[in-house]
């Protein structure tokens, strides 16, 4: 997909996540209703920023949309870390409900914004679990995959992802132009493998892939 301008940004629409997804016409119908949903909720419940309303298509849909390239082949679980209004949890569960192996689980510690899930999964008639706490307290098996948007710094995330994985988790985690200084922060605490893969819907932003996550033995002073 070509970068777009922010004079431009608010055009990009269905048409557009569309063509740069690869979606069918029902997964297209199902997104529809939910971003209807989001329109409608968001105007009496604090669910995202109003300011990103009318570039919900970019800003959030295909932005949730474009970790999906990077699951690996034959993923049936996948654990979503403070989901909020369904970002980017709710998205794969309804871009990957063709793909009944797969389990989304969506943890979110807001309760309106559980309901406000719980409507969008009857609406759209999507198959996802939606756990109503903070991950710290929420009890799930280990996922294959675990994801995170606009969550935390990853020196509180880790201890949250590493709670949720098992050795061979792969975490996808949405972050700013600051992640270097992240992984600056934890490089004493932690070890993992961490790729950066630029965003396709924000110039300034990245997906962190980390794998094989695991604390230092005992605090130590890495070069």
């Amino acid at each position: 997909m070509a970068e777009r301008s922010n004079e431009d940004a608010t055009q990009y629409g269905p048409v557009d996540f569309a063509r740069d997804t690869g979606a069918d016409a029902l997964t297209m119908q199902r997104l529809s209703v939910y971003a209807a949903m989001l329109v409608e909720w968001n105007a009496h419940t604090n669910l995202v920023s109003p300011s990103t309303i009318p570039d919900l298509w970019r800003r959030h849909l295909f932005d949730s949309a474009q970790c999906v390239p990077l699951l690996p082949a034959g993923t049936k679980t996948i654990t979503d870390i403070g989901s909020g209004a369904g970002f980017p949890g709710m998205v794969l569960a309804i871009m990957l409900s063709h793909q009944t192996q797969i389990r989304v689980r969506l943890i979110e510690a807001t309760q309106k914004k559980c309901r406000f899930l719980q409507e969008v999964a009857r609406e759209t008639g999507t198959n996802v679990e939606i756990r109503w706490g903070r991950a710290e307290a929420i009890n799930l098996p280990p996922a294959e995959i675990v994801t995170a948007r606009a969550v935390a710094p990853l020196e509180d995330l880790l201890p949250l992802i590493e709670q949720h994985s098992m050795s061979t988790t792969k975490a996808l985690l949405f972050k700013g132009g600051r992640v270097r200084e992240e992984l600056t922060r934890v490089h004493h605490t932690w070890d993992f493998h961490a790729d950066l893969v630029p965003s396709r819907s924000d110039s300034s932003g990245v997906i962190l892939c980390v794998t094989g996550l695991r604390r230092w033995p005992s605090p130590v002073k890495r070069p």
